[in-house]
């Protein structure tokens, strides 16, 4: 190395880890130096040098990192909503490179769409496979958003808020008592108690039950922060970059082929939503997946007249700090159309205004609408393509995206790791759903499209 600088072990490795060419004040380094230069990006490697007390000249010029100069990665991510981003900084947390790919722009999708409702769930009493990655997932979300945070600085706002479902005819004795065999903390309401907590809420409700530990994080915000700590973490994104097909030699995927070029990695990871039954049909493999519209309110009021979340099955109030509140949501079968209509938004106010009166004279900021991956099971597909030995998929969340996709990234990293799972695989392979067990389920989206459309 050129210079004869004298240096410690610490600060002789940044220096190489900034990758410095020939800046005022910096130093040379020469070809088999880069080799040490992981995966940093250049704003992460001033702040190495800076935290070394090392001065940062504003002219200094930096390599591209090895990522974007064509080293290939070890994960390609095609999908850039909340389960790939997750998959990728969980992948790269644990020392892999990523690369993600997206047709749009990533954290755009129905990942920002949606209402960042965080259902609870408790690992010890869940036993179906929906449940068990419900559980998984509430036991990460406070380390996620506090790595996140110290990553980044971007709080996510998550908070357990509680919340309370209610019924103006079906009876919730056997759903609340279900929640409390799991092992959550439930609360079955009597009208006294419904107007201890939520005072707002009308008085035609005839039954009640309270969530203690229900949560819920601010989708942009949560958005905001992964794809900073990936950008920041050496993670590359290209975007605008839809997917057209595969290349592929003795059972294994070598490339990926995109309207911007193709591209090779050791493993490959469908997490495209709605999209990705397009992409494994393309790579010789059916998955169920297909789009499901559902529409959102956003309201604003002077001040919240309720702190819960609301819920009455598929529909739900959700109070924001900030004085807004959202309203959900419409489940429409339409294909990949993605729009706001007036039966959708009627609908909707007037189920927000049957729960709580008060909300008739809150003022409508916006509405949007995003397509949700809808599978016709409980559980998405968290698995490998068995004609493939290095493509996975991982889709079909349907409304818990979001919520379930800490636990989502944690098992793939672990299937592409080869890592023991923390939780049993099986559920989430690519099995036909059960007829029986799904019925109440398709019986529900029906009637809502009857509703809605």
């Amino acid at each position: 190395m050129n210079g004869g600088v004298r240096r410690d072990f610490a600060v002789f490795f940044w220096l190489l880890a900034a990758d410095v060419l020939n800046g005022p004040g910096g130093v040379t380094l020469e070809a088999g130096d880069l080799y040490f230069a992981s995966r940093l990006t250049a704003r992460q490697k001033k702040r190495q040098l800076v935290k070394l007390n090392l001065r940062v000249p504003a002219d200094v010029q930096y390599v591209q990192s090895m990522e974007s100069s064509g080293r290939m990665p070890d994960v390609i991510v095609v999908g850039g909503g909340v389960v790939g981003l997750s998959i990728a900084w969980e992948l790269v947390c644990h020392g892999a490179s990523v690369k993600v790919i997206d047709q749009r722009t990533v954290g755009r999708e129905a990942s920002w769409a949606g209402a960042g409702m965080l259902p609870p769930g408790r690992l010890t009493g869940e036993t179906s496979g929906e449940g068990r990655l419900r559980a998984l997932s509430c036991e990460l979300w406070p380390d996620w958003t506090q790595a996140l945070r110290d990553a980044t600085g971007i709080d996510n706002g998550y908070q357990k808020c509680g919340a309370i479902e209610v019924s103006f005819e079906r009876s919730l004795k056997s759903e609340s008592e279900t929640w409390a065999a799991a092992g959550n903390d439930v609360e079955f309401l009597t009208d006294e108690r419904r107007r201890h907590y939520e005072p707002a809420i009308s008085d035609s409700v005839k039954e009640a039950y309270r969530l203690r530990d229900f949560g819920q994080v601010r989708n942009p915000r949560h958005l905001k922060a992964l794809v900073t700590a990936c950008a920041d973490s050496g993670v590359e994104f290209l975007e605008g970059a839809p997917v057209c097909g595969w290349q592929t030699a003795s059972g294994r995927v070598t490339h990926v082929r995109t309207s911007g070029g193709q591209f090779a990695a050791r493993q490959f990871v469908i997490a495209s939503g709605a999209w990705s039954s397009q992409l494994t049909r393309e790579a010789g493999a059916e998955i169920n997946v297909r789009p499901m519209r559902g529409q959102i309110i956003l309201l604003r009021c002077p001040s919240l007249p309720f702190r819960h979340v609301i819920q009455d099955r598929s529909r739900y109030l959700v109070p924001r700090a900030d004085g807004r509140i959202l309203i959900g949501s419409t489940e429409e079968d339409v294909g990949f159309v993605k729009q706001n209509t007036v039966n959708g938004v009627q609908s909707l106010l007037q189920f927000a205004v049957s729960i709580v009166p008060a909300l008739a004279s809150a003022e409508i900021e916006r509405t949007w609408s995003g397509l949700r991956p809808f599978s016709g099971r409980e559980e998405p597909f968290i698995t490998r393509l068995s004609n493939h030995e290095n493509l996975y998929v991982a889709a079909g969340h349907f409304r818990s995206g979001l919520q379930m996709s800490p636990g989502t990234a944690v098992l793939v990293r672990q299937m592409l790791q080869g890592h023991d799972p923390a939780i049993p695989l099986q559920p989430y392979g690519l099995v036909p759903a059960a007829d029986d067990e799904n019925s109440s389920t398709n019986d529900r989206l029906v009637t809502a499209q009857t509703q809605q459309q």
